[in-house]
């Protein structure tokens, strides 16, 4: 009678890592998002019966009483892999995007995109290409301008939750590197740590914790090389129940921010923030700003 081992379970496939400027993004979202001071923003978001997607943005500055809007038609032509994009904004700015997604190469997406502004006659047109496989993540830019084309290129490579990534530009009409990024990090399902070092001389670090499911806090480090002032600060969020959640945050500059979202149905969000400067309290007064997305409520049909 022989033994036959049992073979081992097969190792589940290696997770795709994270492009370079998503690197962080957990943290960065604790300390941005919920927190829209002095900003009434309103997006729109429908589809037609025949499958092009509407996107129509509009925000409004408290402050300075400045208006911005913007519209976006999109059409995925699925069987090709292909994406047609059309843009406009209130600065009369028109832009055109093509995109190819997984017909040349799995994992292979390649964008082709131009703008243009009737009122000045400036034109520009990018080649963005990017390609996402198990444990490596590249992407490669190519903005042309009349100067000459900058490059900008990245590349994340990840290994058992361990990430590395460098982020460079070349400016061919200056014929140097412009930009010169690289980052470390390491994740798993609920903390993640991220360093980075931008031109060799602004060195950063960030720290996300999902303590529990209704909690999550965020650590943030930056200095500059030459200088002897570190920038800190820390920020939570608590989800209350389904519809509610609570964010703080503090630096040290002692600017403390609170923020209340409540969903009072899906797709409608309403956001009240809280801003103070202890030490200098006539710097900034309390601001409530308002969050508006309604996909659901302008749904439109095209036939």
């Amino acid at each position: 009678m022989t033994y036959t081992p049992a073979c081992p379970p097969p190792r589940p496939p290696m997770a795709i890592p994270p492009s370079y400027a998503d690197l962080g993004k957990s943290a960065r979202d604790i300390f941005n998002k919920g927190y829209g001071f002095g900003l009434v923003k309103l997006d729109v978001k429908t589809k037609s019966a025949s499958g092009v997607e509407f996107t129509t943005s509009g925000s409004s500055n408290t402050d300075t009483g400045k208006v911005n809007g913007s519209l976006e038609t999109k059409y995925k032509w699925a069987e090709y892999g292909l994406t047609f994009t059309e843009k406009w904004n209130t600065d009369n700015t028109l832009g055109t995007e093509i995109a190819i997604e997984d017909q040349i190469a799995k994992g292979l997406k390649l964008t082709f995109d131009t703008t243009f502004s009737p009122n000045t006659g400036k034109k520009s047109g990018k080649i963005k290409s990017s390609y996402k496989r198990e444990c490596v993540n590249l992407g490669c830019d190519v903005d042309f301008d009349f100067a000459g084309p900058a490059i900008h290129g990245s590349a994340v490579f990840g290994y058992e939750g361990w990430l590395a990534g460098y982020q460079m530009t070349f400016d061919s009409a200056k014929s140097k590197l412009t930009r010169n990024n690289f980052s470390v990090g390491y994740k798993t399902g609920d903390f993640q740590l991220h360093t980075n070092v931008n031109d060799g001389s602004e060195f950063g670090g960030s720290i996300y914790q999902k303590v529990s499911d209704n909690l999550e806090t965020a650590v943030n480090l930056a200095w500059t090389a030459g200088s002897n002032s570190t920038r800190f600060g820390i920020a939570a969020k608590y989800q209350l129940d389904s519809t509610a959640s609570i964010s703080a945050k503090v630096n040290n500059a002692s600017l403390v921010g609170v923020g209340y979202t409540q969903t009072l149905r899906p797709g409608i969000h309403i956001e009240c923030v809280f801003s103070q400067t202890f030490g200098q309290l006539s710097l900034l007064n309390p601001v409530a700003s308002w969050l508006c997305k309604a996909p659901t409520l302008f749904e439109t049909s095209v036939s």
